[in-house]
């Protein structure tokens, strides 16, 4: 099952008032497990950028300037997404805006279904409590220390392992993926994560009466019983 974590930014709230994109971030999950493989592509909005979205993503127009327009990227932004479910944090926000972008290119709208609202399902796993990106972070002890702006790509990284964290538990794999670092020659060094041996064994958490339980219920089960063959 392959998904898509995905973060947008913009140069304000409603792309029906001329707001654009200026900035999309993704992340590759498959079977929830991040595979390193990454879209990020910032994009000129052809249009003034208002000083509250300056503070918010820390970009200008002239940083914004030499990057392409979003139709010049909008064939390579639908191949890397292709017919993957997108999972966004506020999904009634980013999508409007995708397809306001996809529209003024003549290419076909993402349907709202295809999109994972992980604002909804905090909301639902969490009534009444905080739902933001922060928030969340928070509650499941992920270290977002390092965004002190929005950022697309950042945002998706960190929203990658709320996640999973919201449909049950953080993946393995999100943290013992092998680290891809840049090489002076251009490529890439993979370094693989490998287990350490457990420095204490785990005390054991069955009690006597339990043991005892279990036992006779294996008795029970004759001698043709298959734990009884395992354990000779």
């Amino acid at each position: 099952m392959r998904e898509i974590v995905l973060d947008t930014e913009t140069t304000g709230f409603d792309p029906k008032t001329g707001d654009r994109m200026v900035e999309i971030g993704g992340v590759e999950l498959i079977n929830h497990m991040p595979t390193g493989r990454t879209y990020h592509q910032y994009i000129n909005p052809k249009r003034d950028m208002p000083q509250s979205a300056f503070e918010v993503h820390g970009l200008s127009e002239e940083f914004l300037r030499d990057f392409p327009v979003f139709q010049d990227i909008a064939r390579d932004f639908l191949d890397f997404i292709g017919d993957a479910a997108l999972v966004i944090h506020n999904a009634k926000f980013d999508v409007p805006f995708l397809n306001a972008e996809l529209g003024w290119c003549n290419l076909p709208a993402i349907p709202m279904v295809r999109a994972i609202d992980t604002l909804d399902i905090a909301r639902k796993k969490f009534p009444g409590s905080p739902a933001s990106l922060d928030a969340l972070c928070r509650r499941f002890g992920i270290d977002n220390s390092h965004r002190t702006l929005h950022g697309a790509l950042l945002d998706s990284e960190i929203l990658a392992e709320v996640y999973l964290e919201l449909i049950g538990g953080r993946q393995p794999d999100l943290v013992l993926a092998p680290t891809r670092q840049s090489t002076p020659s251009g490529g890439t060094d993979t370094t693989e994560w490998r287990p350490r041996a457990r420095p204490a064994p785990l005390a054991p958490r069955i009690t006597q009466e339990e043991a005892a339980a279990h036992t006779a219920f294996v008795e029970a089960m004759g001698d043709g019983a298959l734990w009884k063959k395992l354990n000779a």
